[in-house]
């Protein structure tokens, strides 16, 4: 039974990061059937199932916090947009999980409760570097923290295993009866590691054939556009002005920063601590803990900047302030050996505005909101010192100068209600807060023949100079294979005979290129065999097989039940996430989000759902 839930516990974390988008932690202390009080009310059902709001909120709050948390910028409104569908998708497939698990018959006893809470900890506490020793996790550390923990800790503890334990069930059910077989294992080890070498012409058609060897009619111009019209569509354009004021610190900002750092460097001549100073000062979380200190690294490692003032310094003794893209340093080298390597430590002071600038940039931007209410941006921009820009960008790249990613600001612009001279708000981002006002928005087309005319004729061209290749490279192939050196054939074509290898499938081949026709065919032939005329990379090629290096077959019989576990993992994973698939396919599944989260305007009170 241990050695079961011990395997339970690692297909619980694929269930966690495949099926359920890594968010498969539920909320602990909810009951086991999903119920919990308080609720908003019904947003949806599945299968007659109720998608309960406080269960949808609590999946889209921990994803909203992850998101934020992993990024600077605040999260936009287009990424929001995302989170509320992926909530909503794990609130279904969470409903369909339990479904299965009710039809199923799973469920958890008391006793595999109790082993799991004693040898399977959750994820979040063996990665606790509390409950380490030496690096590793330590069962006895986590055992001795179990027996200190309170009721409610022990009950949130219990739910957990509770939830986990019958879809760790479900998993072994669903992926039951998958069996790879020593030659497949095989197949797909030698395929990987197996090596050819090969000596090849490139025909370079582009720069080889002339357009003057041939034409493209009127016919072929029709034709290609026929085919190959989605080609030439033009997503939704906005042009808009735009006023940004940027977040990057001012000169005054960086000139604080360097007294700062000068101040600093002063306390250490005085007597300071460097140590101390670096834990309180410096930015850099990595260092700072540990008084700054950097380890022994190599020349050349670090940034120029740095790593020159590192091997000029004077050792044990702080430096003057060090500017690089990461802020301003102070470096103290500790040891050197010669020009090789040093050991170092230093503070780290960040290029960031100070809380005076601060303020400004914020009543800057509360500013820009005010008056774009009563006047034109152009004229806000003009009363604040700001520069306003014309841009357009594309609905589906919304970018400008100095604001960078303006996903919010394009949202607006191509919103249907949005009109020409209407003022957005004021939007921010981790480069700067804007605001825009729409000037025009151009709908989404498709370019005509006529307007696509040089385009198709350049793609058309392309295609005729490789085809004009490819019955070169049939003429020097049949040359070569007709018993005609290949070196000689290829001279008299005026091509360079040039050499590869040994590679492996995967691997990028300087000349041939990866994952394409042109490395496939190396592997395909025999050594010393030459191959017809291969197409790849709008390219042409002969390939001669010069050399093979078989896989070794005992390194791969060392690791051949890791490689079989990898894969099954990831057979058990697809399957996985084609069975869930199924089931939202077959599922009865009613989202009412819009019409409960987002009531009429004009509703004096929160509309709940009514009954099914």
């Amino acid at each position: 039974m241990m050695q079961q839930l011990r395997k339970s516990t690692k297909w619980i974390m694929i269930l966690v990061a495949i099926a359920f988008g890594g968010l498969m932690f539920f909320e602990w202390g909810m009951d086991i059937t999903g119920q919990s009080t308080g609720s908003l009310g019904e947003i949806g059902r599945v299968n007659g199932t109720p998608v309960l709001y406080d269960n949808y909120f609590s999946t889209y709050q921990t994803l909203y916090d992850q998101v934020a948390f992993s990024q600077e910028e605040p999260v936009t409104s287009a990424q929001n947009s995302e989170l509320e569908d992926q909530a909503w998708n794990e609130a279904v497939t969470n409903i369909l999980i339990q479904q299965e698990l009710d039809r199923r018959g799973i469920v958890v006893t008391d006793e595999e409760i109790l082993s799991a809470a004693r040898f399977s900890p959750p994820p979040a506490l063996m990665n606790d570097p509390e409950l380490h020793t030496d690096g590793q996790f330590d069962l006895a550390k986590y055992q001795q923290y179990l027996s200190v923990l309170t009721g409610d800790q022990l009950r949130e503890l219990e739910n957990y295993y509770r939830t986990i334990i019958p879809r760790a069930k479900l998993l072994r059910q669903v992926g039951s009866g998958l069996y790879v077989s020593e030659n497949d294992l095989w197949h797909t080890y030698r395929t990987q590691n197996e090596k050819a070498s090969a000596r090849f012409v490139a025909f370079d058609p582009l720069v080889r054939i002339s357009e003057d060897q041939f034409e493209i009619t009127e016919d072929e111009v029709g034709d290609y556009y026929d085919e190959n019209r989605e080609d030439y569509f033009v997503p939704a354009s906005a042009r808009v002005i735009i006023v940004a004021i940027s977040k990057t610190p001012t000169e005054a900002d960086t000139a604080a920063v360097l007294t700062r750092a000068e101040e600093l460097r002063q306390e250490i001549l005085d007597g300071a601590d460097f140590a101390e100073l670096a834990q309180a000062e410096s930015s850099d979380e990595t260092t700072a803990a540990e008084g700054g200190d950097l380890g022994v690294f190599p020349r050349d490692r670090m940034v120029p900047a740095f790593d020159s003032a590192v091997f000029a310094a004077r050792l044990n003794r702080v430096t003057e302030p060090v500017r690089t893209t990461y802020g301003i340093h102070l470096v103290e080298v500790t040891q050197r050996w010669g020009r090789d390597s040093a050991q170092a430590r230093h503070i780290l002071l960040p290029f960031e505005r100070t809380e005076d600038s601060e303020i400004a940039l914020y009543t800057a931007a509360d500013s820009l909101e005010e008056l774009g209410e009563s006047t034109t941006l152009t004229e806000a921009a003009i009363q604040l010192g700001i520069e306003a820009d014309t841009v357009e960008f594309l609905e589906n790249y919304p970018f400008a100068p100095v604001a960078g990613d303006v996903a919010d600001g394009g949202e607006w612009a191509f919103d249907p209600e949005t009109s020409p001279g209407d003022v957005s708000l004021v939007y921010e981002n981790r480069l700067a807060f804007y605001a825009m006002e729409l000037v025009s928005v151009d709908a989404s087309h498709y370019l005509t023949q006529q307007e696509a005319e040089i385009a198709i004729r350049a793609a058309i061209a392309t295609l005729k100079k490789v085809e004009a290749a490819m019955d070169e490279a049939r003429d020097l192939s049949e040359q070569v294979r007709g018993g005609r050196p290949f070196a000689e054939v290829a001279r008299e074509f005026g091509l360079e005979l040039r050499d590869a290898g040994p590679f492996t499938r995967t691997e990028f081949v300087s000349g041939l290129g990866q994952y394409n026709a042109a490395v496939g065919t190396a592997f395909g032939l025999e050594v010393g065999e030459v191959s017809g005329a291969v197409q790849a990379n709008q390219n042409a090629f002969v390939i001669e097989r010069t050399g093979s290096e078989a896989a070794d077959s005992l390194t791969w019989a060392g690791q051949m039940e890791l490689q079989r576990e990898q894969l099954l993992a990831a057979i058990r994973e697809q399957r996985l996430v084609e069975w869930i698939e199924a089931l939202r396919a077959e599922a009865d599944i009613v989202d009412r989000r819009e019409e409960v989260l987002n009531p009429p305007e004009d509703a004096n009170q929160i509309q709940l759902p009514a009954v099914f």
